[in-house]
């Protein structure tokens, strides 16, 4: 079992695309809507997936220190932005990978990204890994 299996919760397909449903006329996007429709339920029905969203194709970027900065988003320079996200239950990495093989929407140029969910976040990590370190030091 690898470390990304060791510390999964499941993983977060994100749906990513340029705006392809400009470019096709009301049946091509009619089959095609279908199609993804139908895809989402089937995963939905098997319990490959849990959940999901679109989301919006505008939104805020907020950073820096105290989050002083807050531009437009996402990516106001790029055509290509998460649409949505789907919530997969599903047991292996390479399992998830499967299922992002599947999208229809990668028949119209758009990418899914794969990404295993987990209990901790970097920072808390390397917290734990600092503070084992420090044990050790001084065993």
């Amino acid at each position: 079992m690898n470390a990304i299996e060791m510390s999964n919760n499941g993983y977060l397909l994100l749906l990513q695309s340029n705006e392809w449903w400009k470019e096709l006329g009301r049946e091509e996007l009619e089959k095609h809507l279908a199609q993804n429709h139908g895809w989402i339920e089937r995963l939905m029905t098997s319990g490959k997936a849990t959940g999901g969203q679109a989301l919006a194709r505008s939104g805020a970027i907020v950073s820096g220190k105290n989050g002083r900065s807050v531009t437009d988003g996402p990516f106001a320079e790029s055509k290509e932005v998460i649409g949505g996200y789907l919530l997969l239950n599903v047991e292996t990495f390479e399992e998830a990978v499967a299922v992002a093989k599947t999208c229809p929407c990668l028949a119209l140029g758009g990418t899914v990204e794969v990404r295993p969910l987990t209990n901790t976040c970097p920072s808390a990590a390397r917290l734990e890994e600092l503070k084992r370190e420090e044990q050790l030091a001084t065993a």
